[in-house]
């Protein structure tokens, strides 16, 4: 049963403020966390120590950055376009924070010292999902203005890729909610969190969305990674290619915002995953069996930790994997990812119509499916060609050796142990063929004499 978000337009002024001024300072303490976080992390992973100097465990080195940031020299580029580079990492950070508004960090709490109760969520909408794409989606704006404003090529080439990557991921991360939004038949941010919690068919315990949509949900966790350009998918910033891509020319607190603005979107995206897969804020198994343990304020504490949890994958990531090339990275999204989106998309929604319309009650149609499933492992297991034999080479002394085109996949490469240069496979031959009454060691000696 839909519920009722008119809780949400009752509230005094003053609450209201309250709440998005809680979000917001939650929001930057969980960036300056997330800095210390990711390289702490990524210093245990490479046996190094990371940053333990500043503050206990090194806790306020992100704070002691910023303060770095702050008092550097800020400069602005004779070509740039003044007013639009000084505005467009304020249009990179401000939908990052926006988006936080509508994510539920708790259910119903009383403020503090008074007898109001409130949710712990600035504000709930029913399309409140579709708000937090297409705000996110607005950040995108700011990092092309910003290569543009600089003057730089470098950088507008970073902020080309930035709005190439975003298109591209957006969409397959908008099919992954599809599927969300067919289970939870609503789009608020709230009722999505509470369909979660209402028991499931299996042994009555409650599934969050995770397990039941596990594909939608590997599918997100994926475009969440290209949509926040972070590594293995940081192309708009590739530091080897593009100088420092799209925030080349910047310095100060205004590298600061970018890079800051970085970091609010991993959040952002990483409470948008707890909130439509992980069960928002209610207790994890077996926590969520003892009565108020995701009540009140407990509720901030779990959704709290499942947010890092899901922050811990991003840095995962980084620690683990190289960049991608821009050429695998884009096919990866447009050939691969949406069209698995895809299809899942529309198995979901034909699995809900069976649902309602009765047609898995009976025994034909599992009958049906066991046959189709059947003939499909066959295919599997049974169904490929026989391997053509290899063509040996026509020439002595090349058997099993194949031809080298350096230039096969667009990129000069040196050759494999199997495969032989062209001068010698006689594809190309060189500027002037040796006389074939000299050896090689005379026609060498013929031209240092000649020289």
């Amino acid at each position: 049963m839909p519920m009722d978000l008119d809780v949400f337009f009752h509230d005094p002024w003053w609450v209201v403020a309250l709440k998005a001024l809680f979000a917001f300072v939650v929001l930057l303490l969980l960036t300056l966390f997330t800095i210390w976080y990711e390289r702490r992390v990524v210093a245990f992973m490479q046996h190094r120590i990371g940053p333990n100097m500043n503050g206990p465990f090194g806790l306020l080195q992100s704070l002691a950055d910023g303060m770095k940031l702050m008092f550097k020299e800020d400069f602005t580029p004779t070509a740039a376009d003044k007013v639009v580079f000084m505005l467009a990492p304020f249009v990179v950070a401000i939908p990052a924070i926006t988006a936080f508004a509508v994510i539920p960090m708790a259910g119903i709490v009383r403020v503090p010292f008074t007898d109001i109760t409130t949710p712990l969520q600035v504000t709930d909408l029913p399309v409140s999902v579709l708000f937090i794409v297409a705000v996110a989606s607005m950040g995108v704006y700011g990092i092309v203005l910003a290569g543009w404003s600089s003057g730089s090529t470098y950088s507008l080439l970073g902020a080309l890729r930035s709005s190439a990557q975003v298109i591209s991921y957006e969409v397959a991360m908008g099919l992954a909610l599809v599927a969300v939004f067919l289970y939870a038949g609503s789009l608020s941010t709230s009722e999505i969190v509470a369909k979660q919690a209402e028991p499931a068919t299996v042994f009555g315990v409650p599934l969050w969305f995770a397990v039941q949509l596990l594909p939608s949900f590997i599918i997100y966790l994926i475009s969440m990674v290209g949509e926040t350009n972070r590594a293995p998918f940081d192309l708009p910033e590739a530091e080897g290619e593009l100088v420092g891509g799209f925030h080349t020319e910047y310095s100060s607190m205004r590298f600061a915002m970018f890079f800051m603005a970085e970091y609010m979107n991993m959040i952002t995206v990483s409470a948008l995953a707890t909130t439509l897969f992980l069960g928002g804020f209610h207790a994890p198994l077996p926590f969520n069996l003892l009565p108020g343990a995701d009540s009140g304020y407990w509720g901030f504490l779990w959704f709290l930790l499942k947010v890092l949890v899901v922050l811990f994958i991003f840095v995962w990531l980084r620690g683990t994997l190289p960049r991608l090339r821009y050429d695998q990275f884009m096919r990866f999204g447009w050939r691969w990812l949406i069209p698995i989106s895809l299809v899942w998309t529309l198995m979901i929604a034909i699995v809900r119509l069976g649902q309602r319309e009765g047609w898995f009650a009976g025994r034909g149609f599992w009958l049906g499916a066991a046959v189709v499933f059947a003939v499909l492992v066959g295919l599997a297991f049974f169904g490929g060609g026989k391997e053509e034999p290899a063509k040996e080479a026509d020439e002595p002394g090349r058997e099993g050796m194949s031809e080298f085109d350096a230039f096969a996949g667009g990129y000069p490469v040196p050759p494999m142990g199997d495969q032989v240069l062209p001068e010698f496979a006689q594809v190309l031959s060189g500027e002037e063929d040796l006389a074939p009454d000299r050896s090689p060691d005379e026609e060498r000696t013929k031209e240092g004499s000649e020289a």
